[in-house]
C-alpha cells in the first residue's frame, strides 16, 4: 500500500501541472462558452507566445540557481531602439537584427555582473532592470515611438499567419524544440543542470561555470528582445513602459512548470505548461470580466502554491 502512495505522489509531481491545466480549461469552458471558441484559443496562444519566449530564457537561468529580473526592461529598451532605428530610416530587417543583438548584449552584461562582479543574481538583475528601464525612458523621452510605416517583415512577425497558425505561435514552438534539444541532448544542457545541482562538483568536473552562466543570461536577453519584436509588430508602436511586470509572469510560469527555484531540476516542457496555465488564467479572467487587480492576486497565489509545492518536493 505504501508503494502505491509513493507512486501516486510521484505521478502527481510529474504531471500535476498538466492536470491542473486540463481542469482549468474545462472549468472555464463550462462557465464561459466564449472561452472555448477556436478564435479565442488562437488568440490565447498568440498572447502566450510573449510570456513563453521570456519564460524559456528564464528557465535556463533558474536551472543554474539564478534569476533574471531585468527581462522586462531588456524587452522595453531593445524594442524602443528597434523602433527608433526603423523610424530614422534604417531597414526593418537590419533594425530587428540589431535589436536582437542589443538584447543579447544586455543579458550578457547581467551575466558579467553576476560572474565577474560576484553579485547575487537578484541584486545584479535588479540593478540592470532599473538602469535599462531608465535608459528606455531617456531614449524615448517617456513617449511612445510610433508611425513605423508598413514593413512586411515587421508586420509578419506579430500579425502574420502561416497555414492558419499565428506566426508568434510557430516561433514559440520552434524555440521550444530548440530549448528541449539544447537542455536534454547536448553537453551544454548537462552543464546547466550540473551547475544548479552542485556548482562545486560541476567546477571540479571541469565545467566553466562563469561562461555557462554568461551564455544563459545572454540567451535570456535574446528571448526578451524576440518577445519585444513580436509586441512591436502587434502594436506598431514602442511604449516606454512596455514589458513592465513581465518578469513576474515568466517566473510564475517556470515555477508552475515544476522547475526548482534552487536550480538543478526542471524541464522546458513544464515551463510550456506553466505558460499555458498563466495564459488561460489571464484569458479566462478577462472573459469573465474579473478586474485586473484581482487577477494580480490570483497570479500571486498561484506563484505561492507553486513555490510551496517545490519546497515540499
Amino acid at each position: 500500500m505504501e508503494v502505491k502512495k509513493k507512486g501516486v505522489a510521484s505521478y502527481l509531481q510529474e504531471y500535476g501541472a498538466f492536470l491542473a491545466l486540463i481542469f482549468l480549461v474545462i472549468g472555464i469552458s463550462i462557465v464561459s462558452p466564449e472561452f472555448r471558441t477556436g478564435n479565442n484559443f488562437l488568440s490565447l496562444l498568440r498572447q502566450s507566445s510573449i510570456n513563453g519566449l521570456i519564460a524559456f530564457g528564464m528557465t535556463g537561468v533558474i536551472l543554474t540557481g539564478g534569476i533574471d529580473l531585468s527581462v522586462g526592461s531588456v524587452l522595453a529598451l531593445s524594442t524602443a531602439l528597434c523602433a527608433g532605428m526603423i523610424s530614422s530610416g534604417l531597414s526593418a530587417g537590419l533594425s530587428i537584427i540589431l535589436a536582437l543583438a542589443i538584447g543579447t548584449l544586455l543579458g550578457v552584461i547581467s551575466g558579467l555582473l553576476i560572474t565577474k562582479g560576484r553579485l547575487q543574481p537578484f541584486i545584479a538583475t535588479l540593478i540592470t532592470m532599473t538602469i535599462y528601464r531608465g535608459l528606455t525612458m531617456i531614449y524615448t523621452d517617456g513617449k511612445p515611438i510610433s508611425n513605423l510605416g508598413d514593413h512586411f517583415i515587421l508586420k509578419f512577425a506579430g500579425k502574420g499567419n502561416l497555414f492558419g497558425i499565428p506566426v508568434p505561435v510557430l516561433i514559440l514552438l520552434c524555440i521550444f524544440l530548440l530549448f528541449a534539444f539544447l537542455l536534454t541532448q547536448t553537453t551544454f544542457g548537462r552543464k546547466v543542470y550540473a551547475i544548479g545541482s552542485n556548482a562545486q562538483c560541476a567546477q571540479l568536473a571541469g565545467v566553466n561555470i562563469n561562461k555557462t552562466k554568461i551564455i544563459l543570461y545572454g540567451i535570456s536577453g535574446l528571448m526578451a528582445s524576440i518577445s519585444g519584436i513580436i509586441l512591436l509588430s502587434r502594436l506598431n508602436s514602442a511604449q516606454p513602459t512596455l514589458g513592465s511586470g513581465y518578469e513576474l509572469d515568466a517566473i510564475a510560469s517556470v515555477a508552475l512548470g515544476g522547475t526548482s527555484m534552487n536550480g538543478g531540476r526542471g524541464k522546458i516542457q513544464g515551463t510550456l505548461i506553466g505558460v499555458l496555465i498563466i495564459a488561460v488564467l489571464n484569458n479566462g479572467l478577462n472573459i469573465l470580466g474579473v478586474s485586473s487587480y484581482y487577477q494580480d492576486v490570483v497570479k500571486g497565489l498561484v506563484i505561492l502554491l507553486a513555490v510551496l509545492a517545490d519546497r515540499k518536493r
